[in-house]
Order: structure tokens, then sequence, then C-alpha cells
């Protein structure tokens, strides 16, 4: 797939696969792989941007986890990231009902005369 078809969606992806609970960069990236059946591959060049800009306008809250001497900073949804997840959910489906309807249009029943 290619990489410009995540473009406008990223935020719902992330906030998506941060919904049972917080993840670090790498398990973001590896979880959108695997829910996708590989299809979509994130770049860290693409994740790490959007997930601090996510955290500053609210949506995600981070902390740093250290395992031994490497540290981790794990994202989680805030309240605030949780309800805009809901939202680009019902986005998201109107945005595929809307172009299914254009490309497998249903056609109109036949009338009798």
């Amino acid at each position: 797939m290619r990489q410009d078809a995540v473009r406008g969606h990223l935020d719902g992806l992330l906030l998506a696969v941060l919904e049972q609970g917080p993840l670090h960069g790498y398990a973001i990236i590896t979880a959108v792989q695997q829910r996708s059946g590989g299809a979509l591959e994130l770049r860290t060049g693409t994740i790490y941007p959007a997930l601090n800009r996510l955290e500053r306008v609210g949506l995600l809250h981070s902390t740093t986890q250290s395992s031994g001497e490497r540290h981790r900073r794990c994202y989680d949804l805030t309240d605030a990231g949780r309800r805009t997840l809901a939202n680009e959910r019902t986005a998201w489906q109107e945005f595929t009902a809307a172009i299914g309807s254009v490309l497998n249009p249903v056609p109109p029943p036949e009338t009798a005369t």
C-alpha cells in the first residue's frame, strides 16, 4: 500500500492502537503493521512527530519508562484523545460510505411497467 494512503488518517490510526493501553513508539509501529496485515508500515520519522503533536494538543499523555539503561517514552490516550478517536471513527465510516457509494453504486430498483 502506498505510504501516502495513510496521509490524513495517521492521527486516527495512532489513537486507535493506543486505545487498549500505553505503548512505546516501536510497539505502535508494530501494532499498526500487525492490525493491517502488513499493509501499513509506518516509519519512525512519521510517527514520532505525530505523537509529539498529539501530546501537545492534549490527546495523548506520555511517561518515560526505564528498563535497565534503556529509556522509552510510552504514550497513552487522554479523555480528549478517546473522544477524538470516537469522532475519527464516525468520520471514517461516513467517508468510506460516501466513497463506496461512488465506486460501487447500487443500481436503482427496477420499476414494473
